[in-house]
């Protein structure tokens, strides 16, 4: 089992859980089902979880409101964590190069 650490800010603010406390009920249910499968079976393989290359995963959750999320995150296997980066509702089928590069960013600042 993983234990679960999300990405803070400098000034302290937990960007990723703020924006999952702004969904609607169901769909936090749904978000915090997929996080606990991935905290207790790690590594997951699609269609749950892609990898992305260089130590970083994607979550893909669908959400019962029709909308899909994705949750980037990595893992450390001297510390047991896994390390929720960055989250975004997907809008293209791409996914889009800026919401990659923060967390990206965010993952060097853990290294």
């Amino acid at each position: 089992m993983f234990s679960l650490v999300f990405y803070r800010t400098a000034a302290g603010n937990n960007v990723v859980l703020d924006l999952i406390r702004s969904f609607s009920v169901d769909d936090r249910r749904k978000i915090g089902e997929d996080l606990n499968t991935l905290q207790f079976r790690h590594p997951l393989g699609m269609p749950l979880s892609r990898p992305l290359g260089k130590g970083l995963s994607e979550l893909r959750i669908s959400l019962p409101s029709g909308r899909e999320f994705r949750i980037f995150y990595g893992w450390s296997s001297d510390t047991s964590q896994l390390i929720v980066l960055h989250g975004f509702i997907k809008k293209s089928h791409k996914t889009p190069d800026r919401e990659l590069r923060i967390a990206r960013e965010r993952q060097q600042e853990f290294l």
